[in-house]
């Protein structure tokens, strides 16, 4: 079994430095702070915390956030409303009511948000990011969750799918995240061994790696821990969960290394949703609160 120091949603070197044109997809939402989850409306703001944001930041009342809302329960659209919404969406909405700030989100390319927070684009990146050392080398991150990989397969995983010994099968995996890079070091220790290769089969949403597996098309697949939970919850009985979760990292909001007390800011906010019951209520609604952490800290990257 691999056990380095792979992580979820990783992002190659060469996307962490500022580069041209950021794509974004039309979609977008902006809120008040309120709406979604009735914990997150409840949040009153925090003056003191409010007076550490930069003038730059809270200027227009509002933060501009960039998410790939392609990754539910964490972040998705809502079909019927266009907006973008999830666990991840409303845990922040209660960190900037906190802030006195109201939000807007922008539905952004996942490996498009860490640049956009570099130029300026998005005032802060909230997208289900792992905390890494190399992330750091570009922007600052918060963190407020802890995830690791976990693996699915069809119900009584017929193609008998080891997650430790996945020679020969077909993967999916999302575009740009840490799966990619997990299945290729597996798939060299099969090959190192004279095993068949592990078939990667990357697609640029999650939603559509979902839509896959169930179709059959591949073998299994691998993401994030309550990313994979949630979809085994919403086929019904579909899918299953197959071994067990492995390299567990805190994801972590980012943040431009230029955005001075901001990360103070909201590492504050957190501390505050944490000690009054927000910040579980919230999980809990989602049913992922088995990631909860205790303490956010900024720049707390495992590797």
């Amino acid at each position: 079994m691999i056990t380095g120091s792979l992580r979820r949603r990783a992002v190659a070197a060469g996307a962490l430095v500022l580069t041209g044109a950021l794509a974004l997809s039309a979609c977008g939402s902006e809120d008040d702070g309120g709406g979604g989850s009735e914990a997150a409306s409840d949040v009153a703001a925090d003056s003191k915390l409010a007076g550490m944001v930069p003038e730059g930041i809270k200027s227009d009342g509002k933060i501009m956030i960039g998410s790939d809302a392609s990754y539910p329960p964490n972040e998705s659209v809502d079909p019927a409303s266009q907006e973008i919404v999830g666990w991840d969406v409303e845990l922040f909405k209660a960190v900037a009511a906190k802030l006195g700030l109201k939000t807007e989100f922008q539905n952004a390319g996942f490996d498009t948000i860490i640049p956009g927070v570099q130029s300026g684009k998005y005032e802060i990146g909230v997208s289900s990011f792992t905390d890494t050392k190399e992330r750091e080398q570009a922007v600052d991150f918060v963190t407020y969750y802890s995830a690791g990989t976990a693996w699915a397969a069809l119900k009584g995983n017929p193609k008998q799918v080891d997650p430790d010994d996945a020679c020969g099968k077909s993967v999916g995996v999302q575009q740009g995240t840490v799966q990619v890079e997990d299945l290729e070091a597996r798939s060299k220790e099969c090959t190192d061994a004279g095993k068949p290769a592990i078939k990667s089969v990357v697609r640029k949403q999650q939603t559509e790696v979902n839509n896959d597996l169930v179709a059959g098309k591949v073998d299994a697949m691998a993401a994030d821990s309550p990313i994979v939970g949630y979809a085994v919850k919403q086929t019904g009985d579909k899918l299953e969960i197959i071994g067990e979760a492995y390299d567990t990292a805190p994801y972590g909001y980012a943040l431009n290394k230029q955005s001075g007390q901001f990360k103070e800011a909201v590492q504050g906010a957190l501390k505050a949703l944490m000690a009054d019951g927000t910040y579980k209520k919230i999980l809990e609604e989602y049913g992922v609160e088995s990631g909860a952490i205790t303490e956010p800290a900024i720049n707390a990257a495992q590797s």
